[in-house]
């Protein structure tokens, strides 16, 4: 059985190299006795700026005596500990015994809607993947067009097309469970062109470079076990009959189906619309709400390293913060280190804002969303969708203010709290560039306040650097969905539609890409267990 070494240390400066030479010493074992090892964890431990290190946690299969190698390692006065590991393997079900007469239908290529295709397809359910959307390629095109000032294209942007909205996210695949299906997850992105390191690091990210052909890896692996995908492909209606689901209306015709999952994401909101008309379950949901900050990098660095350019060793520093804003916390969100300013627009004449980086982390800016949860209870109405028509309402308020050209309405943070508009030439990494704005107008008056409450404790706790020349921008709306798509937790469908599996961060049950790839993996494995594969055709 293999054996665990945890807390082994490398300074900064060592090589990974170094790690086979290190275990053995530890071991008080030859270098040759070690006859396979691998990272599970890696982790950088900066409490003291003056013995930066990075923490590992090692399997290691010897060729005899693990028992009195742990026990050496554990009789010491170290902080290195030594066990028996064994690691609970990921297995896809047996199949069910339920017939299938047609293709299981994944709506939506968002993380939980390919990682559900990808496993069905793993298990020969050959599963038909629909995006509303284009391409990834083209998707590209699309997008650095409008960045470009060139017009929008509602079903190929930022967050509609191949991939769904993580394709241009940040990339972090950061979450806080773990566990043989999280595993698996991580494996398959560093399959399908993913970097191999993601699997162990503490916070692994891809970049907004790598996504794209991640994404396009994915799809490609399922139509080489047996899945299709169709582009441009809406669904903009269900068959809904006798409790269960018949079919699907599309704009590239009907589509009958007695398994749909729909992995939607958390802009479809036509769709939501639909839902709602046809009966399916949905509930109104708390979601984050708030502003971008961007920072100078630098001064982030600074800030994180001292002195030092630690940033050429471990990259660029990132940070998280949370302050009280009266009745509610104010708490940083997807922070982007090097990283830009993007426009997270799905609907014409909205806008909103998030943002991204690349895997160089080579932007001179920092950015990172300082947002706080919304209730319900906030929302003004009791409506399901009440939550939505909300970001709708601020959403198109920015679009007005961006002089209706999708420029980022932008104020310096120290006139935030002034309550006064900013003058000249801000900076900032938004392409399609920036207006001068009050961004009270494009907050719910009791997120305003506790931003306003906010901000000056998270400078004190920076001693009056965080906001010395740092920029607000605005709105954040799309950090979270604001509706639910109820389900039964022990069927993972609908309770009042058989055959339909709400799954992701657009149905509720998610909030990152990981979190949404395992929620649309845990629906495939359901429908497994249930049903049998459909015969080869």
């Amino acid at each position: 059985m293999p054996i665990r070494v945890s807390n082994i240390r490398l300074g900064i400066e060592e090589s990974e190299a170094a790690l086979p030479q290190r275990l053995a010493g530890l071991l008080s074992v030859k270098p040759g006795d070690v006859l396979s090892w691998r990272i599970l964890r890696k982790s950088l431990d900066a409490r003291d700026p003056l013995d930066l290190a990075f923490v590992y946690s090692v399997e290691a299969r010897l060729v005899e005596r693990e028992a009195e190698a742990i026990e050496r390692i554990n009789r010491r006065q170290r902080p290195q500990r030594a066990d028996w590991y064994e690691e609970v393997p990921f297995r896809l079900p047996e199949p069910g015994q339920e017939s299938l007469t047609h293709q299981p239908v994944i709506v939506g290529s968002g993380p939980g809607g390919l990682a559900a295709a990808y496993f069905l397809a793993e298990a020969g359910y050959q599963p038909l993947l629909l995006e509303r959307g284009a391409p990834v390629s083209q998707r590209i095109r699309d997008v650095a067009a409008f960045d470009a000032g060139g017009p929008h294209q509602p079903e190929s942007n930022y967050l509609f097309g191949e991939g769904g909205a993580g394709t241009f996210s940040d990339g972090k695949l950061t979450y806080r469970g773990s566990g043989p299906e999280v595993r698996r997850i991580l494996e398959m992105y560093a399959e399908c062109k993913g970097k191999p390191s993601i699997v162990y690091e503490h916070r692994p990210h891809l970049g907004s470079n790598r996504l794209p052909a991640v994404v396009k890896a994915q799809r490609q692996r399922i139509e080489a076990m047996g899945g299709t995908m169709r582009f441009h492909c809406r669904v903009e209606d269900l068959d809904l009959a006798d409790g269960r689901v018949r079919g699907l209306a599309t704009s590239s015709g009907y589509i009958p189906a007695q398994v749909v999952i729909l992995a939607i994401g958390h802009s479809a909101r036509d769709t939501y619309r639909m839902l709602l008309q046809r009966g399916v379950p949905l509930a109104p949901k708390a979601f984050q709400l708030g502003l971008r900050i961007e920072q100078p990098q630098e001064s982030i660095n600074r800030h994180c390293y001292g002195a030092q350019r630690l940033e050429d060793r471990l990259g660029a520093a990132q940070y998280a913060i949370v302050a009280k804003g009266g009745g509610m916390d104010v708490f940083s969100f997807c922070m982007c280190a090097g990283g830009y300013i993007m426009p997270s627009v799905s609907t014409p004449e909205a806008f909103c804002t998030n943002g991204m980086s690349l895997s160089k982390h080579d932007s001179p800016f920092a950015n990172s969303g300082l947002v706080a949860t919304l209730e319900p209870a906030r929302f003004g109405s009791d409506h399901p969708l009440a939550g939505m028509m909300l970001q709708e309402k601020l959403e198109r308020r920015a679009f007005a203010l961006g002089r209706r050209n999708y420029l980022c309405p932008i104020q310096w943070a120290k006139d935030f709290l002034a309550e006064r508009l900013s003058q000249g030439v801000l900076p900032s990494s938004y392409p399609r560039g920036v207006v001068p704005a009050d961004l009270r107008e494009v907050l719910p008056s009791e997120v305003a306040r506790a931003m306003h409450l906010a901000l000056p404790i998270m400078d004190r706790k920076w001693r009056g650097r965080f906001l010395e020349q740092a920029t607000l921008v605005g709105p954040e709306t799309r950090g979270s969905a604001p509706v639910r798509i109820l389900r039964r937790d022990e069927t993972r469908t609908s309770p009042d539609w058989e055959g339909l599996y709400p799954v992701g961060e657009g149905a509720g049950y998610a909030g990152g890409i990981v979190s949404a790839a395992v929620d649309g993996l845990r629906s495939a494995l359901a429908i497994i267990q249930r049903y049998a594969p459909l015969r080869k055709t």
